[in-house]
């Protein structure tokens, strides 16, 4: 993997060189790290061998993942219907080429002035990643590591909308509320805020697309469902009928299954259901949404915007370049939910 920093005159330079800030030495590795099994290659290998009927016992550093995993053991199947609308797009989609490093640095260094955060974020790149990108506070640091895998002409873009224009921006506002500690949020009785943080960064990843389809968050939803009740093999082959290639249903399967050791037992691992549930909700109150807002208010639930109105610390708040424009942002979300066959008349009975 490569580790680099876009300083503030635009110059990418190894993260070496910037200053050390010691990290803690109790500081427990991220749920993402955690949830990667170590023997993943190796387990690959043997089910790609088994022509994909082996079911893959996985290993893992951390010893207790229980606490986590009981928290999304349960699969939610409230947007089938509208998941098995979505899928059949799957197949017609494509990112275009997997983009060399050098055009890589030179999109996220461009990204990076758009939202006037050079200097701030440090940009790694690694084939080690589960999920397409990652934004993560490492050393005190704010660092967002991209998948190369996933660094693709007509994706990168909203890889770039997702994890700086949305998790990082709304994580400087949030840092700036009267509610960024944990005690505070609990004090004040805060919903939970990754429906929201979650949804709204699917939605910004498709937001300029043409044909915004939001077949990844229907695929997640669907792949999470169905491993509930399915061992690995079996939802391997169970999403064929969506996915062709071995390669990218080896990554779905996975994240459905992380957290498991013994794969042939039925099990998922839920919280992917997380982006579908998000967008669906947004969708369903855009028009009553002030987005901005939202965004200046930092990590919180669309649900709890009114109430903290009064309390916030609005001055120094940043929002995203391509939510300036009001009219057009919804106009974008409008687009998105009829390139999906959904409607209004159909979320508000799901989500009444």
């Amino acid at each position: 993997s490569s580790t680099y920093n876009v300083s503030r005159a635009g110059v990418i330079r190894p993260a070496t060189s910037l200053p050390h800030i010691p990290k803690a030495s109790s500081a427990r590795p991220c749920l993402l790290v955690a949830l990667r099994p170590t023997n993943l290659q190796q387990e690959r290998e043997r089910f790609f061998q088994s022509e994909f009927t082996y079911e893959p016992q996985f290993e893992y550093e951390e010893a207790e993942l229980s606490t986590v995993l009981d928290k999304y053991r349960e699969a939610s199947d409230l947007f089938l219907q509208q998941v098995t609308e979505i899928l059949p797009y799957f197949n017609f989609m494509t990112g275009g080429n997997v983009l060399p490093k050098s055009q890589v640095w030179a999109a996220v260094r461009k990204y990076l002035q758009k939202e006037g955060c050079v200097g701030e974020v440090v940009v790694r790149l690694s084939d080690e990643l589960l999920s397409q990108a990652v934004m993560v506070v490492e050393n005190c640091r704010p660092t967002l590591t991209i998948n190369l895998s996933g660094a693709r002409q007509h994706w990168l873009e909203g890889m770039l909308r997702h994890e700086i224009g949305t998790h990082y921006l709304r994580g400087v506002n949030n840092s700036l509320q009267p509610w960024a500690s944990s005690e505070r949020r609990k004090a004040l009785g805060l919903k939970g805020a990754n429906p929201t943080e979650e949804g709204l960064a699917s939605l910004h990843s498709v937001l300029l697309r043409k044909q915004p389809h939001l077949w990844r968050a229907a695929l997640l939803y669907y792949t999470v469902h169905h491993a509930a009740a399915m061992s690995f093999s079996q939802l391997f082959h169970h999403i064929r009928r969506f996915v062709h290639s071995p390669d990218v249903r080896w990554e779905y399967c996975l994240r459905a299954k992380r957290g498991q050791t013994d794969t042939s037992r039925p099990g998922c691992f839920s919280k992917d259901q997380v982006y579908l549930d998000g967008i669906l909700r947004i969708l369903r109150h855009r028009r009553a949404i002030d987005f901005q807002l939202l965004t200046a208010l930092g990590k919180v639930s669309f649900e709890d915007m009114e109430r903290l109105r009064p309390l916030a610390t609005l001055s120094r708040t940043r929002i995203p370049h391509f939510m300036m424009d009001t009219d057009r942002y919804q106009a974008q979300l409008n687009h998105i939910l009829a390139s999906n066959e959904l409607s209004d008349a159909e979320l508000q009975r799901l989500l009444p």
